[in-house]
């Protein structure tokens, strides 16, 4: 296993520990060689957030056991290594879902508490972190249980505490109810970024589930177009294919394959493939929550340099007109992404204490790595300061100490209760 992050970038040495069980955690770190480490999970995090100051990790990988499925109170405890796609993969033929999913089923359990992800229900159901009854926390060489009523100020650092509190050995899970595995979809396309908001507050009334592809290499009167994609689970199975077919990206080329010329094709034929009128359909729940995941190392297409992801949330007030002028950056910088996602966040407030979500707008887009993008960047935070806006610290590899702290006025309440043998580059990076 190679351990950098999915952007694979930046380029840190990191070295590994590999527990099967939790009974090996102690010994191996007592044998490393300082005792600094940070847990590391599926490598999906996209920035250095999942990258430790010390060069060494502890991967949670192995610890990818179910301890408990009561399917009458509707719950799971699961080791922390264990993926969200293998949980899904179990619980959904018994009729459950997890209430929260993010963009990809390859994220583990301790992964998604770290990063406190969302999906494309937050306006609904919040984040991940607000589905969590308990966590076991081993730190400092203890084993601790967390959760609202035990531990509670740990519990809620260690939602979305990025990692830093301890290792997440297992955790206790509330599941929902489906009938199959299956999501009744509309596909709708629209011409330019205004329809977005009027879409997203016409179909967030009655689907659980709503994003939309974002064009952002368009301008003028298009500026902005795209596809929306609302859905609900189905109440009824339809005799389809829930197998989402594997593809493999099997080399890194030297150079991004993500250029002008690529996007500005690539943008144009998606557009035009998706319907004019509003249409129904049915998929199954792998190829609508997680399509990229079809394609196994997609990151490489990004060529040996790797890329960086920018995604931001502005506050609802400032939403349309701060993604208007960050859509008009990107567009006149020339550069741009395949996979643009705008989605609505609502107002369910996260028990962690760095939660990224709030009542707006979320913009995420991937861009190869390049001497220009620092200046676009640079552009686009000024855009999101103006707007009351924070970037992802989980997809993140530039955001400076200021523009943190910032945007998250708890953090000195994470640094408090840091256990103080771990420490990732982002940390160190924004907490100075």
């Amino acid at each position: 296993m190679k351990i950098e992050s999915w952007g694979r970038y930046p380029k840190l040495p990191q070295k590994g520990l590999f527990p099967d069980w939790q009974q090996q955690i102690a010994a191996m770190l007592n044998a490393a060689s300082d005792g600094r480490f940070l847990p590391f999970g599926n490598g999906r995090s996209y920035g250095d957030v999942c990258l430790a100051e010390s060069g060494q990790v502890l991967v949670s990988r192995g610890l990818d056991r179910f301890i408990k499925l009561d399917r009458e109170q509707g719950f799971v405890r699961v080791e922390a290594g264990l993926t969200l796609g293998e949980i899904l993969a179990v619980i959904v033929p018994l009729g459950w879902f997890l209430p929260v999913v993010p963009g990809t089923r390859l994220a583990t359990v301790g992964g998604a508490i770290g990063n406190d992800v969302h999906g494309k229900n937050h306006h609904v159901r919040g984040t991940f972190g607000c589905h969590v009854r308990r966590l076991w926390l081993w730190r400092e060489g203890q084993l601790l249980e967390c959760s609202p009523a035990v531990n509670n100020e740990l519990f809620r650092a260690t939602i979305g505490g990025l990692g830093l509190t301890g290792i997440i050995v297992e955790a206790e899970l509330a599941l929902m109810p489906v009938q199959n595995g299956q999501i009744d979809t509309v596909t709708h396309r629209f011409d330019r970024l205004e329809e977005f908001f009027s879409l997203a507050q016409q179909y967030d009334v009655s689907y659980e589930y709503g994003v939309a592809w974002i064009d952002c290499v368009s301008r003028g009167s298009q500026r902005g177009r795209g596809v929306y994609f609302a859905g609900n689970h189905a109440r009824y199975r339809s005799e389809i294919d829930i197998q989402q077919r594997q593809l493999n990206f099997p080399l890194t080329p030297p150079v991004s394959l993500v250029n002008s010329l690529s996007l500005k094709a690539f943008n144009e034929f998606y557009w035009h493939t998706k319907p004019a009128h509003p249409k129904a359909g049915r998929a199954s729940y792998l190829s609508y929550f997680f399509p990229l995941d079809g394609i196994l190392h997609w990151n490489r297409m990004y060529g040996r340099a790797g890329f960086q992801q920018y995604q931001c949330v502005i506050p609802l007030a400032n939403s349309e007109a701060a993604m208007a002028e960050m859509l008009e950056s990107i567009s006149a910088s020339g550069s741009g992404s395949f996979l643009a996602v705008l989605k609505q966040c609502g107002e369910v407030e996260s028990p962690g204490l760095l939660s990224f979500p709030l009542h707006g707008t979320s913009l995420a887009l991937d861009f190869p790595n390049g001497r220009k993008l620092g200046r676009l960047f640079q552009r686009l935070d000024d855009i999101t300061r103006a707007a009351d806006g924070r970037l992802y610290p989980a997809k993140d590899a530039h955001m400076t100490a200021a523009d943190f702290q910032q945007a998250y006025p708890q953090w000195q309440q994470l640094e408090a209760l840091r256990d103080p043998a771990i420490c990732s580059h982002f940390w160190r990076r924004v907490s100075a």
